[in-house]
Parts: C-alpha cells; structure tokens; sequence
C-alpha cells in the first residue's frame, strides 16, 4: 500500500454538487471522480493537495450509509499555509467557528463549517 491513501472520510450531503463546488473553491479540494445523473452524486471523490481525501455523495436509499444525516462529520487537515487557507475559506463564505490560533501542542489552523454544516479544522498539526 505504499503510496495510497487509506484512510477516506465518506460524507453525505443534501446537495452534492454544491458540496463539490464549495470544497474545491473554498478550501482547494481537486475532483478527481464524481458519478451520477443530474444533481444526484452516487460517488465523489476531491483530493487534498497534501494527500489525502474524501468522499461523498447524495443520500440514497440503497446505500449502506442510508441512516447517516446529510451535512454531519468533522475532518482534519493538514496544511503548511492556514492563514491562506483561512482566507480563501472565509472568502467563499465558510463559517468560522474557531479563528486562526496557535495552539499549546505546536499547531496553527483554524475551524468551520460548510454550508451543509460539515466542521473542517486545519491546521499545521501532522500528528505523532
């Protein structure tokens, strides 16, 4: 497995397509694949530029994710530019819930939500 990722948050959003837009526009996601017919998404999946990703999709009836509501998660994300970031998110309309800060274990970064509700934290935190 060296040189893939294996770990991929699954989201589901109301509306999908949306979701795509904003995700790459206000925090620099790339689509890499996205499948389905008109607004519904079956399966996306946006890259993050420092490795990485998720996935998502419009709730469907057949999925096995059917009882996970729409617009609930919280994902972390690695980024050497949060004060950038915290611009471009705020920009594309991003609600902030934790302002740029440093914090005591060595990070910088920041909180907010989506229009979906989805709480997205970055910081410069790469772990352990």
């Amino acid at each position: 497995m060296a040189g893939t990722t294996g770990v991929w948050p699954a989201l589901r959003y109301a509306d999908a397509r949306a979701a795509i837009v904003f995700l790459v526009e206000a925090f620099g996601f790339e689509e890499k694949a996205v499948y389905g017919e008109g607004s519904r998404v079956d399966h996306a999946e946006l890259v993050w530029p420092g490795g990485g990703g998720v996935m998502l999709g419009s709730p469907r009836e057949d999925s096995v994710l059917t009882d996970l509501p729409s617009g609930v998660g919280a994902v972390y994300l690695v980024t050497d530019d949060p004060d950038g970031l915290y611009v471009r998110a705020v920009d594309a309309g991003a609600s902030v819930v934790d302002g740029l800060r440093d914090e005591d274990y060595g990070s910088r970064g920041f909180t907010c939500r989506d229009p979906e509700g989805v709480y997205w934290s970055f910081g410069t935190y790469t772990g352990e």
